[in-house]
């Protein structure tokens, strides 16, 4: 049997259980830990599954902020320094950035409730988590308020990039399946991922064609 549900169906569910279908039907996602420290030197960390890649040139990513009906602590903080950073998630911390989600108050370091590691880099402005292999510092550029749910979109334009030298390909790729980063699916589930091949640029009149990863070193 399939399943069928109207956007009214979809409208009377129960409020946990409408989200718990929305965030998982829309597939696997990233599993990001998003750094950040006040002007009081006060660090916080929290995990987000709405990392999206914005453009190469310049280099922008973005997340989504969910309504501020609460204290957003990464949000206030990103526009009180500026800076924030991005930290993939591996399975043997995934637990911990699970935990970063809980509601701690402002007074509270999630890196130190949840057993992560806040290191700063290069002197960049806010804390990386050391546990994590693939690394983002990222400048705050534009807020989108996005009127129809009140969700806000934060851009970020990369400024650093930290990740495992074995894990960069001849043409640039990263392969972030050796680099150990997991996937997320709903608010709770997370996956190990096994990459089913690399495709070649489709082209109308070109059969498609596998493409063999190439690292820059062999070990």
């Amino acid at each position: 049997m399939e399943v069928f549900l109207t956007h009214e169906n979809i409208a009377q569910l129960e409020k946990l259980e409408r989200a718990a279908l929305i965030n998982s039907i829309t597939g696997f996602k990233s599993l990001s830990l998003i750094g950040t420290v006040d002007t009081q030197q006060q660090t916080n960390l929290a995990v987000f599954n709405s990392v999206v890649h914005l453009g190469a040139n310049p280099a922008l990513m973005g997340f989504i902020v969910r309504p501020d009906s609460v204290e957003r602590h990464t949000l206030s903080n990103i526009e009180e320094t500026r800076y924030f950073t991005i930290n993939h998630v591996h399975k043997q911390i995934y637990e911990q950035a699970h935990q970063t989600a809980a509601r701690y108050g402002k007074d509270v370091s999630e890196f130190e409730a949840c057993g992560l590691t806040p290191v700063y880099l290069n002197e960049f402005n806010s804390p990386f988590v050391k546990e994590s292999a693939i690394k983002i510092g990222l400048e705050f550029a534009e807020r989108i308020d996005i009127a129809l749910n009140g969700t806000i979109l934060v851009i970020g334009k990369i400024m650093q990039l930290y990740f495992p030298e074995n894990a960069w390909c001849l043409d640039g790729y990263v392969d972030i399946e050796k680099a150990g980063t997991i996937a997320c699916s709903g608010l709770d589930s997370y996956h190990e991922t096994h990459r089913l091949a690399r495709l070649g640029y489709a082209k109308p009149d070109k059969e498609t064609t596998r493409i063999q990863l190439a690292y820059r070193t062999s070990g």
